[in-house]
């Protein structure tokens, strides 16, 4: 890594999914760097999270979905058919647009992935917890609440939780799916702040229909329309100065 780039993570090449016979993206190339926070903005129903959700392969649970082109994770085709999605999945953690927590204890909601991976000391367990909420910046509101139900805080606190539980299995790659659109301001400052502090340890890939929210916390934006990857590079400039047309137009609220 020369001059302080960074790795590229992930690689999509001419990805092409239908729904059925609907063409849902359309021959969509990129490079997302390691590290880094890439935005991912454009009208609704651009593609961008059907875009989203083919890094980690969730759209395999949608039975008329069909994908041609690769996707690259440090290299290897995660659609190769000798890939194990439930390792695939262990290194990518996700957050959605709703909170999710289960209707479990703090402890146990953090708990729940490692558990999973088989890790059962106690120690370990509770090692891995406080350290998983600790980087969701959540540990000092649920600290004294450890065993109460995950469903009495706030929704801010929900969402820094469920960030919380997708980093206790220890991922490099995290995917949000407009992650504070259901928040209040000031929660949406603090997920922020997260992301920002995060991106030092993972790669994050964050889908946001607010422009101002991309253009504070990432490193790169990718706008997409009508399926199409429109145009993608450093944030300022894509905020700045726009190579397409389309971008600038959107960018500035003249359409979207």
């Amino acid at each position: 890594m020369q001059g302080g780039m960074k790795e590229t993570k992930i690689v999509t090449k001419d990805l092409t999914l239908y729904y059925g016979e609907k063409m849902a993206l359309n021959f969509v190339s990129i490079e997302i760097p390691e590290n880094q926070v890439t935005a991912f903005i454009g009208p609704s129903g651009c593609g961008k999270s059907t875009f989203l959700r083919t890094l980690n392969r969730m759209n395999d649970l949608i039975p008329s979905v069909r994908i041609e082109g690769k996707v690259l994770i440090d290299g290897l085709d995660i659609y190769d058919r000798k890939v194990d999605v439930v390792n695939l999945r262990k290194k990518i953690g996700m957050v959605f647009q709703k909170s999710n927590p289960f209707a479990k204890s703090v402890f146990d909601n953090i708990a729940y992935g490692p558990r999973i991976n088989g890790i059962r000391d106690k120690k370990r367990l509770e090692e891995i917890v406080v350290t998983s909420l600790q980087r969701a910046a959540i540990w000092d509101e649920v600290k004294d609440r450890m065993n109460h139900s995950a469903l009495g805080l706030s929704g801010g606190q929900q969402q820094r939780l469920c960030i919380a539980r997708s980093l206790a299995v220890n991922p490099e790659i995290i995917l949000m799916d407009e992650p504070a659109s259901a928040l209040d301001p000031i929660s949406t400052g603090k997920i922020e702040e997260l992301i920002f502090a995060l991106k030092e340890n993972f790669t994050i890939v964050i889908v946001t229909h607010n422009m101002q929210q991309a253009a504070r916390v990432s490193d790169h934006t990718a706008f997409f329309y009508l399926g199409e990857l429109i145009e993608y590079g450093k944030t300022r400039k894509i905020f700045t100065t726009p190579d397409h047309k389309q971008t600038e137009e959107y960018i500035t609220g003249r359409f979207g």
